[in-house]
């Protein structure tokens, strides 16, 4: 029972430490202007989330995430009336649960690597639905309300690629490829860090997990 106990304590605080360094990292936002226009900014948040996934299950992952996007609220704010950190919670779960529940199945590098293919092609699924029905039309409607509304959205997409002129052409070539581009550097980041985080994390034996 006091070994239990020890343990939920250290990941709570383990959970703590990881949702701040997430929301710390929600700062450090890269364009990508080949990709999509410049409201779309790639960051590594998910990384901490994803290290947090595979060491503690996939509820920590979920919980690491809430926590992030609770902690940009609260020390930032919201200008988007919390639309936006709900999308960044969907996304964000999108990618870090399905490739949590793989790699619980073997904690294996096949399985961790399995399971972030298989949570970036969920990400790009979901992130283009949430932008097609939720952001886009949250952003047309109060941030692009004097330039054209969702036009003026489409012509900063058609500016980078010829074909995004239209909702179902910006998700296709601005949206997915962005975050299928975000997906991979974060799931390669998170391998090269994993291993050596994990023995702080979980103590020697998680090293050789």
């Amino acid at each position: 029972m006091s070994q239990n106990k020890t343990l939920n304590l250290r990941n709570m605080v383990l959970i703590a430490m990881l949702g701040a360094v997430a929301f710390i990292l929600m700062f450090l936002e890269i364009p990508l202007p080949f990709i999509a226009p410049a409201f779309y900014e790639l960051d590594f948040s998910e990384v901490p989330v994803l290290i947090g996934t595979f060491s503690m299950g996939p509820v920590a992952g979920v919980v690491i995430e809430l926590l992030k996007n609770l902690l940009h609220i609260l020390i930032k704010g919201t200008s988007t009336a919390y639309v936006g950190e709900f999308a960044n919670f969907l996304v964000g779960c999108a990618l870090v649960v399905p490739a949590g529940i793989i790699y619980q199945r073997a904690k294996s590098k096949k399985h961790a690597l399995v399971g972030m293919v298989v949570g970036t092609l969920v990400m790009v699924v979901a992130g283009s639905l949430v932008n097609a029905y939720v952001l886009l039309p949250w952003y047309a409607n109060h941030f692009f309300a004097g330039a054209g509304g969702m036009d003026g959205i489409l012509a900063a997409g058609a500016a980078v690629h010829a074909g995004a002129g239209t909702l179902l052409g910006f998700v296709m070539l601005c949206v997915a490829p962005f975050n299928l581009i975000k997906g991979i550097v974060v799931s390669a980041v998170t391998m090269l860090l994993y291993k050596r985080v994990s023995v702080v994390i979980k103590g020697h034996a998680a090293g050789r997990g």
